[in-house]
């Protein structure tokens, strides 16, 4: 945006907006979308981004989605995420879905309109001042991010959104609070001019320790390396430099269920592949890392949803961490905010005369599955339905997963598209994160996005399909449709041995309701298998959103470690027995 004198909404010359300035400092650090629902204490904001060429104002229906949105935009790999909302329940909105970006450490700036500082703690409407018994934005948004502000005066502003930006990528959301009269003051223009400097001293100081005694442990290595991949290297992009650190060591890699897409594997026939760890993950993980001579952890810090089946094993195994947080497990651990210059130092350390002599590559690298119950209810069943979508999908695709039973299946069955990104929220869990992260990653790489989701997470925000409409963007929303709040009722049914229910839903047509309630929207719902190829091969071909949704069952077990060892489940169901696994045995190569 050009500043012209009083022309401009930046005012007078010499002078300018805050607003006009966030904008244009967002814009020279190549922030290029902002995700938000406007209303009235965050109106300049949205005025400024009209005119301003460089960023796009996305309007949301819901703060909580526009939140996912940043957050899905940032985790594409595309940038910082921004999302920008209202005061009162505008900026309450936003708080689950902070949440999630700070339990994940996704990198997140919110702007959170407030009402002017004249009328603190006087009973102005929307109050969060924390004065005279309102409500205080500041104490509650520093529970959900890593750097809390108010900005009191239009001279702070220089010093605190560098400050904010800095917090958020370091890992996590950063809340900037913005008083509406602040948004309108006039800052000086030399604070404008001198943006680019600040961009430059600005930059968060990134922190590593030498890699050393990580790469003299895997020297002394005597046997298998396994590697388990974890979200940082998603977030610091590190996939390129940890292909070749796995090439050197020869090591077999496995990833932890929100990082799917990093070890560059978009299928089952890598023998370098383990597949996925944790709740919703694959025995043959825990096999390797147990008969391994070392384990290392990469950018991973195994939350029980990653870790669950790996504790004994790990306790057994000489385990070493890279990342910038130390995991849950004892290990010996290096920092680093760095982990492409990290594992490319662990790299060149161990080649020529670093080589490890002592490493070994197992004959046979076993895959095996979970296996839930069979079950003959009606519709279409998880693993039929997830073969369809691997079949179809094309490379490059990216993938959204949903929480519950549905996002349980998808990633222990579903593989990664070559060249796609495979996202799914499980630091909180919140249902109905994807439709919102599908957008804002779609914003971020204009490319085929795909929603897998439950009709309970539809029903949460679903109807943010109505932002990916009106900006045409390429997203496929597939449907889980069993009329129920499944994991709940699988936990009713397993737990309380079936005598009741609170999560069965009032049965739904999900994909011809759609279909009227937006003309033109492809969507359709599928009851059988055999006819579900050719509804997604016409969703993927749509030009602009589409949706499939697939009549399944709600009384199906998913491929989820804890339903499977509850002891009624062989009982209840006439399963079969929850400790046997399918096996698929892969040789293994150097």
């Amino acid at each position: 945006m050009a500043f012209n004198g009083a022309d401009t909404p930046g005012g007078p010359l010499g002078r300018m907006r805050v607003v006009d300035y966030i904008l244009d400092y967002l814009a020279a650090g190549a922030v290029t979308h902002i995700f938000g629902v406007d209303g009235a204490n965050i109106e300049d904001v949205y005025d400024a981004a009209y005119f301003h060429d460089g960023i796009t104002a996305v309007l949301a229906k819901h703060e909580f989605s526009a939140a996912t949105m940043a957050d899905g935009y940032s985790r594409s790999g595309a940038g910082l995420g921004v999302v920008a909302a209202t005061s009162g329940g505008g900026s309450l909105n936003l708080v689950a879905a902070l949440g999630e970006s700070f339990a994940s450490r996704v990198p997140v700036l919110a702007l959170v309109g407030q009402p002017p500082t004249t009328l603190d703690g006087r009973g102005s409407f929307q109050d969060t001042s924390g004065r005279n018994g309102a409500l205080d934005a500041e104490a509650l948004f520093t529970t959900v991010s890593v750097l809390c502000e108010r900005v009191c005066s239009a001279a702070d502003i220089v010093a605190e959104l560098p400050r904010a930006i800095m917090a958020a990528l370091t890992g996590g959301p950063a809340v900037l609070l913005l008083p509406k009269d602040v948004q309108q003051a006039q800052l000086n223009r030399q604070h404008h001019d001198d943006r680019q400097a600040e961009h430059a001293a600005g930059r968060p100081r990134v922190r590593f320790s030498d890699p050393h005694p990580i790469a003299r442990a895997l020297q002394q290595a005597r046997g298998p390396v396994t590697i388990i991949a974890g979200e940082q290297v998603a977030r610091d992009d590190a996939r390129r430099e940890l292909e070749m650190l796995r090439a050197t060591l020869r090591a077999r890699v496995a990833c932890v269920p929100d990082a799917k897409d990093v070890a560059g594997i978009p299928g089952l026939g890598s023998s370098s592949s383990l597949g996925v760890t944790g709740v919703m993950g694959h025995p043959s993980a825990a096999e390797a890392v147990a008969a391994s001579a070392v384990c290392l952890l990469v950018g991973a810090r195994l939350p029980v949803t990653a870790r669950a089946g790996l504790d004994e094993a790990l306790a057994r195994v000489r385990t070493l961490s890279v990342g910038a947080v130390a995991p849950y497990v004892p290990c010996t651990h290096v920092h680093t905010e760095d982990l492409r210059t990290t594992l490319s130092q662990l790299t060149s350390a161990l080649t020529g005369r670093g080589r490890p002599h002592g490493l070994r590559v197992p004959e046979i690298s076993r895959r095996t599955e979970l296996a839930p119950p069979p079950h003959d209810g009606p519709g279409v069943r998880y693993r039929d339905a997830m073969a369809a979508l691997d079949a179809a999908l094309p490379d490059g695709a990216d993938i959204v997963i949903d929480a519950g039973n549905t996002g349980a299946a998808a990633i222990h069955y579903l593989p990664v598209r070559r060249g796609g990104r495979f996202a799914v929220a499980l630091g909180m869990g919140g249902m109905g994160y994807s439709f919102g992260a599908a957008i804002g990653m779609a914003f971020g790489r204009r490319q085929r996005t795909v929603v897998i989701a439950g009709d309970g997470s539809f029903f949460m925000h679903g109807l943010e399909i109505h932002t990916a409409i009106q900006y045409r963007l390429p997203i496929t929303v597939v449907l889980f449709n069993n009329n129920a709040h499944a994991m709940c009722l699988t936990r009713e049914q397993l737990f309380y041995d079936d005598r009741y229910s609170y999560n069965r839903f009032t049965r739904s047509n999900l994909g011809a309701g759609l279909a009227t309630m937006f003309p033109g929207l492809p969507a359709v719902d599928v009851a059988d298998a055999e006819s579900l190829p050719q509804a997604l091969a016409g969703a993927l071909a749509a030009d602009g959103p589409a949706v499939v949704s697939i009549e399944c069952s709600a009384d199906e077990i998913p491929p989820f470690a804890p339903f499977l060892a509850a002891p009624s489940a062989a009982a209840d169901t006439q399963a079969t027995p929850t400790t046997h696994e399918e096996k698929i045995d892969v040789a293994a190569s150097a």
